[in-house]
């Protein structure tokens, strides 16, 4: 939608905010909210980068300013966790306190949920076109690249600034667990991995799978990999690294992002385990959707069976590439139009 005023709204709905907040970016949308309906229509919505702005009260103000709106009411789907009235994730280039955002943007309410618990509730809302099937369970045939139909547990998992979870159970009302499994324990390999996690940490030191499993993360894991190659990086930044490995054209990008996905095949592997994830497992965040293909052909899916006596268990389980874009903003959005109508009426 292109700047400027939004189109009158009918006295039957409302507009509230949601937004997606992470380490990168923020992800901004203005939400209607007709009473009854049960999916949440994005009006307007902009992404910012927000190392350009002081604060999301900030970001919040051009928003309303580039669309001539002034709503009262906020979803924030933000990276990290509310503890003592603030979020805590080091990701975040500024602080987040609800209570000192809605004086400086002017809300009067302000509702915070995990940014991963979002898209948890946002999968509800995937169609054919938001998502592509990395492994088809041999029951779901061959035709299509649909959603799983299954009402079990699903599992969110998302490398971006930080790695996030969260798995949506089955239920006739969606219920979400938010999660800190980005904080696990990274679990390396007898061999090359064993070699590369000794030059990440020093001994006997906790090394989350976010370390690796993440933007930045790529880009340790490459230097790693070309001290142990006993070569200068050449590439500085994690784009560049799928780039070259992608392309073939670089011998330590190739070898990183093959690292990459064979620990994410066994990460995500574990955690379809640990949550019996008949409903399927989702991918998101920017750039795996940019090495899909890449994805497919590495040891991603031989390292997410590799599950021993459970890999008949495993074979069941669909994986999915979800292009996510507004995908937080949505869930968000859905979940405080499921909160108390004192919150989300005018």
């Amino acid at each position: 939608m292109p700047s400027g005023a939004v189109s009158t709204l009918s006295a039957e709905q409302s507009t509230f905010l949601a937004a997606d907040v992470g380490g990168t970016h923020a992800r901004i949308g203005l939400v209607a909210f007709r009473a009854g309906q049960n999916i949440p229509t994005v009006l307007a919505y902009r992404v910012y980068k927000c190392a350009e702005y002081a604060g999301l009260d900030a970001i919040l103000r051009a928003f309303c300013d580039s669309f001539a709106v002034r709503p009262r009411r906020l979803a924030l789907a933000c990276a990290g966790f509310l503890l003592e009235g603030r979020v805590v994730n080091n990701n975040l280039l500024w602080p987040v306190v609800p209570a000192d955002l809605k004086h400086s943007a002017g809300l009067d309410d302000v509702e915070v949920l995990n940014d991963f618990e979002a898209l948890a509730y946002g999968t509800a809302y995937l169609d054919a076109d938001n998502v592509h099937l990395l492994h088809r369970p041999a029951s779901h045939g061959t035709a299509g690249k649909e959603p799983a139909a299954s009402r079990g547990p699903v599992v969110i998992v998302g490398p971006g600034t930080g790695l996030g979870v969260a798995v949506r159970l089955p239920d006739a009302q969606p219920k979400v667990l938010a999660t800190e499994a980005g904080h696990i324990q990274l679990a390396a390999r007898v061999g090359r991995e064993q070699q590369v996690l000794g030059e990440l940490a020093p001994a006997d030191t906790h090394v989350p799978y976010d370390y690796i499993l993440s933007g930045p993360g790529l880009l340790r894991l490459y230097q790693a990999v070309c001290r142990l190659e006993k070569v200068s990086p050449e590439l500085q930044d994690p784009a560049a690294i799928t780039a070259a490995a992608c392309a073939g054209t670089n011998a330590q990008a190739l070898e990183t992002l093959q690292l990459f996905c064979g620990w994410l095949g066994s990460y995500t592997g574990d955690l379809a385990m640990l949550y019996g994830a008949t409903g399927g497992v989702y991918l998101a965040g920017g750039f795996l959707s940019r090495i899909t293909d890449f994805m497919a052909r590495s040891r991603f899916i031989e390292r997410f069976l590799d599950k021993g006596v459970v890999r008949p268990f495993q074979q069941t389980v669909p994986v999915y590439v979800v292009d996510h874009a507004q995908l937080a903003v949505i869930g968000a959005a859905s979940w405080l139009m499921d909160r108390p109508p004192s919150r989300v009426q005018p």
